[in-house]
């Protein structure tokens, strides 16, 4: 279960210790740019380590963990915890979340301008 010589790809560690739902959810996780190691851009195929510091995106919040095992197969949530150290900051409650800006019905697309504003609202 636990393999802490070598290295396993980050998709794959990030939906064995849940994550992601599913493995093909990490990988365009990784792909779209949303996942992070040690700073740096994430491909679906990088090797992890222990120590590692990983940091995934996910609808404007954002996850900070610490490799502590590898791990290749989903594990319970019991031994997922024991595979990673949670230095995420606490999600803010739901009424101070931010709602993403509606346009009105025939407005048509956004604007360059609208669109920026709009991801930069999105925390993107």
């Amino acid at each position: 279960m636990a393999e802490d010589e070598g290295s396993v790809r980050v998709d794959s560690w990030i939906w064995s210790v849940r994550l992601t739902k599913t493995r093909a959810l990490a990988a365009a996780a990784c792909r779209a740019g949303h996942v992070r190691v040690n700073g740096e851009r994430a491909k679906p195929a990088q090797s992890l380590r222990p120590g590692d510091e990983v940091r995934v995106r996910e609808d404007g919040y954002e996850r900070v963990v610490v490799v502590r095992k590898l791990v290749r197969k989903r594990v319970g949530a019991a031994v997922a915890a024991e595979c990673l150290v949670d230095n995420s900051p606490p999600r803010p409650p739901r009424e101070f979340v931010a709602s993403a800006g509606e346009r009105d019905r025939g407005a048509g697309r956004p604007t360059k301008r609208e669109r920026r504003d709009l991801d930069q609202l999105r925390g993107r």
